[in-house]
């Protein structure tokens, strides 16, 4: 088709493509899409803003996944690309595959033919597969993991004669991981840097780690990102190959892009030009002014040959969407940049920013918290979220007398939750530091509540998976030496380590991977006999499992390999308590293999999935880490821990300042937004770090809650918040000053309250009148530490005594509990019984809480 543009010029226009306001593209947008039916006006626009740059700021619960779901869907139906013209990165496996699976309802079957749909990983994998060689690299390369690049780096730290035990491997890939992440090749990295390991010798061994790596046929998770920005730098005809490919560029999760992800996306947003920029990464932020942005700058090249633009023709315009929220970018550590998102105007000219504000999923009084605490950041470009839907509950803020209080409390408003029959999956703890876990893991084994950490090892982590996954390495690519050398001697073969030594040496004269090494020493005499048949042996198996993957199923392959090697019988006759579940581990790793069309795909799953196996079936309480949480949901949310130095993390204040002090409020942000429909706080006077009890003071982001949104209540763990539960007043009570290194308006008032005399405290009521009388800032929680209160006195009688004695009870006695019911004895620790509950289920218990029946 032929569309006049000027009268000196004619475009052609695909046949696919229908011209932007005719009558085919009218008639289309008449008839309004099922899909489009539900969206609020700014998803909408969102959606239907489909030329040019557009950064979508969505906030907590907005629905940002159904707006990227959408637009695609909207990209599709319209005709404006095919499915492989479409490129959408996403963080995680899992959201990938939710996304496929909403466009497949969405457009009425399931989606085919979308490969640029997944992390930036797995499609900079892809892409680096295409182009290996450009790498030096084979297409069936290696995806390392953490364990194998530290393995590798200790051969190298080794060979250099370095000690390992002062100079860590560990921290040498975490260095390595650093600069990958900021787009530096070996040369690029500062001299200031490379001198931090080693003295000085940091960069030598970056360079020969990549070396070795190439020699291996070997990638780390850095070089999928890496590798492609060196690629599409050196070859611009390849770049503008992609450049043309995608039509339409999607970002998930934009705020938690590093320097890598955001050259990369850089490289392929820009439109195909006559000149090909190159961007070149800063070497780090230091090298900047103070508070200047980012680590990258567009440096003109001259022109590729044969690729000069014909005459007259237009450049087009790069249609990129960003979808994320700057308030939730909480993966500094780990290298993600809140720059990117905050420089998007910039970097894309005439980029609109579409905010969606309206939160499905938390209540009012919850998003007000949020919305409050996370306007004291400087470093935003701004929203606020809003709700059409009723307040709720107030967020609740609970002081405690110590953190094992804090856990006792929070135990007892789960069980009453659950007594009102709210479902365990629907409440989580959301901590700042996983050591905080172990309280609360304490607790619900004393209590019998079910629990699931977060975060926990993975299948795919396991030592007895990870060697059967070796062998199926080394059959994809014999060059993988790290898989090779992990199971040469599993099961024993008579080859220790003086043989791999041995081949070590071999394959570092020769420059050959460590399988070919031991081929050509098989066939002289400097190993043992015994040595030598067994190494020959294997090399042999190996020969034939490999002819075999080319006409056996992988997954009956993967039984073969476990059978033949001996390592299934090796289990078998292990007599340890963990070897029957070992077995059904393995069992369940080739059963897993099932859903992959071959080996390559499996093995290439295995190194990119990141996602936790199994237990979200059973219904039980979710322990994690706040940045755990991130993505996730609940009805009933804890944030426990909520004082200085422990939130925000003194740790990160020391170490980033300001910059440090805003993402720990976006990561309270984050924690509040985790709730649906109940958010409560907890805070502790007294807690144990690392086994060394600590004074604390609340934390300064209690200020900055909104009064009018914050209840403060009592603990329902014992004493208290100040001992205030009939133990009397306590030596804590009388302490005169804290050490503090900030100023808010809450601390000023706690000062002034001090100078003022403070006086006792007439009960936790006054505490509440403190907090609805004071101002605007939020709550007064700094001037609670300098006050007394008079002991309590509490009229009642001993329930129950433990006394350490022999109880009244017998096994199997038939017993009646107040709380749990009728039960049976099971169990006898002096006075403590073990009883299974006909419907609570088994519990400990004091004797004397319980009567026979």
């Amino acid at each position: 088709m032929i569309r006049m543009t000027e009268p000196s010029k004619i475009t052609a226009v695909p046949d696919h493509q229908p011209a932007a306001g005719g009558i085919a593209a009218r008639a289309r947008a008449s008839v309004g899409p099922k899909y489009l039916a539900g969206l609020n006006p700014e998803q909408r626009e969102a959606v239907e803003t489909l030329d040019g740059p557009v950064l979508v700021l969505a906030g907590a619960g907005t629905g940002k996944t159904r707006v990227l779901t959408t637009r695609i869907a909207h990209i599709l139906s319209q005709g404006r690309a095919r499915p492989a013209e479409i490129l959408s990165v996403t963080f995680t496996n899992k959201a990938a595959r939710e996304m496929k699976h909403r466009l497949g309802q969405m457009l009425g079957h399931a989606v085919e033919g979308m490969p640029w749909l997944g992390t930036f990983h797995s499609i900079g994998g892809r892409i680096l597969r295409i182009h290996a060689e450009l790498a030096q690299l084979k297409s069936n390369f290696t995806v390392l993991d953490v364990d194998d690049q530290v393995r590798l780096l200790k051969q190298l730290l080794q060979a250099e004669n370095i000690d390992e035990k002062r100079w860590p491997a560990r921290m040498l890939a975490g260095l390595i991981d650093g600069w990958k992440n900021r787009g530096l090749m070996p040369s690029q990295v500062p001299s200031g840097e490379a001198a931090m390991f080693a003295n000085g010798k940091g960069g030598k061994l970056y360079a020969s780690y990549q070396e070795r790596l190439k020699i291996l046929n070997a990638a780390d998770f850095g070089d999928l990102l890496l590798e492609n920005i060196r690629i599409f730098r050196e070859h611009p005809d390849i770049l503008r190959q992609y450049q043309q490919r995608f039509k339409f560029i999607l970002v998930d999760e934009y705020q938690d892009t590093n320097v890598a992800q955001y050259l990369w996306l850089r490289l392929l947003s820009q439109a195909p030009s006559s000149t090909s920029p190159r961007l070149r990464g800063v070497a780090s932020r230091s090298d900047a002014g103070e508070g200047d942005s980012p680590s990258t700058e567009l440096v003109e090249t001259p022109p590729h040959p044969g690729l000069l633009p014909a005459s007259g023709e237009k450049e087009t315009t790069k249609n990129i969407c960003c979808v994320g929220d700057d308030d939730q970018s909480i993966y500094g550590w780990r290298g993600a940049e809140v720059d990117n998102i905050l420089r998007f105007e910039h970097d894309f000219p005439g980029a609109k920013v579409i905010r969606l504000e309206r939160n499905y999923r938390s209540t009012g009084h919850i998003l007000a918290a949020a919305s409050h605490l996370i306007a004291h950041n400087e470093g935003r470009l701004g929203k606020t979220l809003r709700t059409e839907d009723q307040d709720g509950e107030k967020v609740t803020v609970t002081g405690s007398w110590d953190s094992e209080e804090e856990a006792r409390g929070i135990g007892e408003e789960i069980e009453q939750l659950q007594r009102q029959g709210e479902k365990l999956n629907e409440i989580a703890i959301l901590v700042r530091a996983s050591y905080q876990m172990r309280e609360f893991e304490d607790r619900f084994v004393t209590l019998g509540l079910p629990y699931r950490v977060i975060g926990g090892p993975r299948f795919y982590e396991r030592a007895e998976i990870r060697d059967a996954l070796a062998y199926l390495r080394v059959i994809n690519s014999p060059a993988d030496d790290l898989a090779f050398e992990r199971i040469v001697n599993t099961p024993k073969r008579g080859l220790g380590d003086a043989t791999v030594q041995m081949l070590h040496d071999h394959a570092r004269k020769r420059r050959i991977p460590l399988f070919e090494a031991a081929r050509a020493v098989v066939e002289t005499d400097e190993l043992k006999p015994k040595a030598r048949g067994s190494l020959r042996d294997l090399i042999a198996q190996f020969d034939r499992w490999r002819a075999q993957r080319e006409v056996t199923a992988h997954t009956d392959l993967a039984q073969i390999v476990l059978d033949e090697s001996g390592y299934t019988e090796m289990w078998q006759k292990d007599r340890s308590a963990d070897a029957a579940g070992r077995l059904e581990n393995l069992k369940e790793l080739v059963r897993s293999m099932e859903e992959f069309e071959n080996l390559q795909g499996f093995l290439e799953h295995i190194s990119l999935v990141m996602d936790r196996e199994g237990g979200a079936e059973d219904d039980a309480v979710s322990l994690m880490t706040l940045h755990s949480a991130k993505g996730l949901e609940f009805d009933n949310v804890f944030l426990p821990g909520w004082e200085e130095g422990l939130f925000p993390s003194q740790r990160t204040l020391d170490e980033q300042g300001r910059a440090g002090l805003e993402e720990e409020r976006r990561l309270g942000h984050v924690g509040l937004t985790r709730a649906r429909r109940r958010a409560k706080i907890y805070f502790a006077t007294n807690r144990r770090i690392h086994g060394t009890w600590s004074t604390t003071i609340p934390s300064r982001f209690l200020d900055e809650l909104p009064a009018a949104n914050v209840e403060i209540t009592e603990s329902k763990g014992g004493s208290g918040w100040g001992g205030s539960g009939g133990y009397g007043a306590s030596r804590f009570d009388d302490m005169e000053a804290f050490g503090s290194s900030y100023s808010t308006p809450g601390w000023q008032r706690a000062q002034a309250n001090r100078n003022r005399g403070g006086g006792r405290s007439g009960g936790f009521e006054e505490e509440a009148a403190t907090f609805s009388t004071s101002s605007s800032s939020g709550p007064d929680f700094g001037s609670f530490a300098s006050r007394r209160r008079g002991p309590l006195t509490i009229e009642g009688e001993l329930v129950a005594k433990s006394t350490g004695t022999t109880s009244e009870f017998s096994l199997e006695d038939r017993v009646f509990h107040q709380k749990f019911g009728y039960g049976r004895v099971t169990k006898i620790d002096g006075n403590k019984l073990t009883i299974a509950f006909d419907k609570a289920g088994e519990k400990k218990v004091v004797d004397s809480f319980v009567q026979r029946a």
